[in-house]
């Protein structure tokens, strides 16, 4: 199996060496490349494409959810795991909205950051359980919600809508029939939906068609 391809962007070296260092003692994990800030992070996208960007928010030049957004418009297979200090629902919401897979406080990143990964690897989405209160508080989430889907996601769903097979979809969108498929799996699970009938009557809700 190939390793699960992962960029770091931070900056503060430290961290992302303690960071680093907790990835590579993982099998089937591997550190590609680091950035110190959102534009050297786009400088190393031009010439690599990872899996997953372990990605912090407060950085000079770019900020990390900026970052996030151009990242998401132009790859959205590409997972992003915020790393971030920032324990705000607003900050939460925001990355939400832009589609990030996860978001992991610093202050646990060390005893939650592979599981984070694993989570993310595998489809699901991870959000740090120090915010847990916070979430049932304010009514945040992305699986929880059920209704944050990504961009990816959501152009998946519409074209679900339209009647169209994984095939179509997959011919379309240039991806294979066995990643549509698990698109489709992971949108139903998010928005806890069965019925092909039902994701086009969300899509209809939601303005999606």
């Amino acid at each position: 199996m190939k390793p699960y391809r992962i960029l770091l962007t931070d900056d503060h070296s430290l961290l992302r060496e303690a960071i680093k260092k907790s990835i590579e003692g993982v099998p089937g994990l591997k550190v590609i490349g680091e950035a110190r800030d959102g534009v050297d992070l786009m400088r190393l996208l031009s010439r690599t494409t990872p899996d997953l960007i372990i990605l912090d928010i407060s950085m000079p030049n770019l900020p990390g959810l900026d970052a996030a957004k151009i990242i998401k418009a132009r790859n959205p297979d590409i997972k992003i795991l915020i790393l971030t200090m920032h324990k705000s629902g607003e900050f939460l919401r925001r990355a939400l909205a832009v589609g990030i897979e996860g978001y992991l406080l610093k202050e646990n990143a060390l005893a939650d950051l592979v599981t984070a990964i694993e989570t993310i690897r595998r489809g699901g989405n991870y959000i740090s359980s120090l915010l847990g209160g916070k979430i049932l508080r304010e009514g945040i989430g992305l699986r929880l919600s059920g209704e944050v889907l990504s961009p990816r996601e959501i152009e998946i769903l519409k074209l679900v809508a339209q009647g169209k097979s994984s095939k179509e979809i997959a011919d379309s969108l240039s991806l294979s029939i066995m990643t549509v498929y698990n698109h489709r799996v992971n949108i139903k699970n998010k928005l806890n939906l069965k019925k092909n009938a039902e994701l086009v009557r969300y899509a209809i809700e939601k303005g999606y068609i």
